[in-house]
């Protein structure tokens, strides 16, 4: 397989990183962007200038401007983009701070819509590209505590959905990654909002207190963050670049069970639909 240069956000830790290491073990070029990207020196000392790094807060809209033209001015053609910076919230609806939903937003929804509208002026002009979203199972189901995550989520999912059409003409395919829960550090990095005692004995409450009692809640999941990895970058080679791609046992039933629930309750309701007609 030819060498691929992939641009990433969030790559210095969790699935962002394995990748990044995945993609260089292989010969492909990097352009590695984090908040801090000084935690990947091991990797360009072993890797030398196969791997681009620039420092990142994806949510500074202009900063993430600058950097993606600053990637595809030193490296030429960049062929993938994989969109992985983001992180999770819990707290019921009203337990949540202005300040952590507009965090969730402007991470998982606005940041991703940005890149992609950064990279697909040089998409366009070089005929082709592929843009890898890190989405989640949480774009098909919903957990009491976590609206805020799954509301960025499913956000991002329908920008994309829409998007997919209108970028096919020049050659640019996306791809939205749906895992299910994979073990990182991704449960000990979660944004929680104080608790209200109201909601305390709730469904919110109680997932709360899982979290406080386990702590890094994906320390022990199902999902191996090396074969997610192997996957994500498997799918880059994949044509016609697959619209969604369920990682883990977990996510595909889950996200099944959800879908086949939604489309029982359409059904439920095609008397109603119809009867709304002229």
């Amino acid at each position: 397989m030819p060498s691929k240069t992939w641009f990433i956000t969030g790559a210095s830790a969790g699935i962002g990183r394995i990748v990044t290491e995945q993609l260089l073990e292989r010969g492909d070029r990097v352009a590695a962007t984090a908040r801090r990207p000084e935690v990947l020196s091991d990797l360009a000392d072993r890797h030398g200038d196969r791997l681009w790094t620039a420092s990142l807060d994806v949510t500074d809209t202009k900063a993430l401007g600058d950097v993606v033209e600053r990637a595809f001015a030193d490296l030429g053609e960049i062929e993938v983009v994989y969109s992985n910076a983001g992180r999770g919230s819990v707290g019921a609806a009203e337990e949540m701070t202005a300040e952590a939903i507009e965090e969730q937003i402007a991470l998982n929804m606005t940041a991703p819509i940005h890149l992609l509208r950064a990279v697909l002026p040089h998409f366009r002009a070089q005929r082709g590209g592929r843009f890898i979203q890190m989405s989640t199972m949480g774009a098909h189901i919903s957990t009491p505590g976590a609206s805020m995550y799954h509301a960025s989520k499913w956000g991002v999912e329908g920008f994309l959905e829409s998007v997919i059409a209108e970028v096919a003409p020049f050659g640019v395919g996306i791809t939205m990654v749906e895992p299910g829960i994979i073990r990182t550090t991704f449960g000990a990095n979660l944004s929680i909002s104080p608790g209200m005692p109201e909601y305390a004995d709730g469904p919110a409450g109680q997932i709360r207190k899982y979290l406080e009692t386990v702590g890094n809640v994906t320390a022990e999941a199902p999902g191996d963050p090396r074969k997610v990895a192997a996957a994500i970058i498997a799918s880059a080679d994949s044509t016609p670049a697959p619209r969604r791609l369920a990682l883990g046992s977990d996510a595909y039933n889950a996200m099944r069970t959800a879908l086949a629930s939604r489309i029982a309750e359409l059904d439920a309701g095609k008397e109603t639909a119809a009867s709304t007609d002229f």
